[in-house]
């Protein structure tokens, strides 16, 4: 699969339907929704399991960010929700109103990464501190020059890209960079489609922004990472596979997820499209750069399946700084 495909730039909230062959007349359907940073390994997976049907099964998946594809999954509307953070307690308290259950499946790592403009030779690397200083609610209007982050940096004014409220991007960063979920100032531009945050940041030398690590991955012509500071080590960490698998890209890498709803897992489309998923998981999850899970993740995702174990093992809540070893030992746990 050519990942240029995978990450053209696509408008948000259009929901994509894959087809091949006579899949314009199947009758069954799987929908999906939601991150925007979890749609490169849904739509990968999308495209191969559609060849494999030979357009028995059409699968459909949307860009409304991880808030608006949950509000879609609360409601019965999709099959499938792409969530780049946990479910949270309002969320898991509307889908219990209208008697959604669902299965929750880790899929891959990401390492959320800072961008800037490849023509920006000053900034070598940042703190959480000096990015907190950069996008807490307080600076909005009074915080608009570099030198007021760090009095090194010059005396010019920055330009902000970042995700939508709708994204869990945007919530996952808040609360790891800001300290409180969904915690910002206001005054950036703001997309639940990344390829519109690489597009700003690419065309302006004083441009700064955030999105999952595929986006930057795909756009390293264009853009560069900013290495962040681990505080642990007193180093900075540049984002990387290898940096996500041994722990010390913090506090910005993430599990991202795919939500099932326990209803949808019982027809055999949907069934069917989660155990491909699961089981071409590795290798399609390295081929749009992000990290994939060890083997015993997605078996014990395909068991979940299987059983049908319902609910999350986050309670709601994020857990910033996870790393994959944290993670693994949480499902051991089950």
């Amino acid at each position: 699969m050519n990942t240029k495909y995978v990450l053209c730039a696509i408008p948000a909230l259009l929901s994509l339907a894959f087809t091949t062959g006579g899949a314009a007349n199947a009758q069954s359907l799987v929908k999906i929704d939601g991150s925007s940073t979890v749609f490169p390994i849904t739509e990968a997976v999308a495209e191969d399991f559609q060849k494999a049907q030979k357009g028995k099964i059409r699968v459909t998946v949307g860009i409304s960010g991880t808030g608006g594809g949950f509000k879609k999954f609360c409601r019965g509307e999709t099959d499938i929700s792409n969530a780049s953070r946990p479910i949270t307690k309002s969320e898991m308290e509307e889908c219990k109103k209208a008697g959604i259950t669902y299965l929750e499946m880790p899929v891959a790592y990401d390492a959320l990464t800072v961008v800037i403009n490849p023509k920006n030779t000053f900034l070598k690397s940042a703190t959480v501190a000096e990015m907190k200083k950069l996008w807490e609610p307080g600076a909005q209007g009074k915080i608009t020059r570099w030198n007021q982050i760090n009095p090194a940096w010059p005396d010019t004014p920055f330009k902000l890209f970042g995700a939508g409220a709708d994204s869990g991007t945007f919530e996952y960063f808040t609360e790891a960079i800001v300290g409180k979920a969904k915690s910002s100032r206001g005054d950036f531009t703001a997309s639940e489609d990344d390829n519109v945050l690489v597009q700003g940041v690419s065309r302006d030398v004083n441009a700064i922004g955030y999105f999952g690590y595929a986006y930057y991955a795909e756009n390293k012509d264009k853009l560069k990472a900013l290495p962040i500071v681990n505080e642990r080590l007193g180093k900075p960490v540049e984002p990387s596979s290898d940096t996500v698998i041994n722990g010390t890209y913090q506090p910005l890498s993430r599990p991202i997820f795919i939500y099932v709803n326990a209803k949808a897992a019982t027809k055999p489309e949907v069934k069917e499209f989660i155990n491909y998923f699961n089981k071409n998981a590795d290798k399609l999850v390295k081929e749009v750069k992000y990290v994939p899970l060890p083997a015993k993740a997605y078996s014990y995702n395909t068991e979940t399946l299987s059983k049908m174990r319902e609910g999350t093992k986050f309670g709601g809540e994020n857990k910033v700084g996870l790393t994959i070893e944290e993670l693994m030992k949480m499902e051991a746990k089950l």
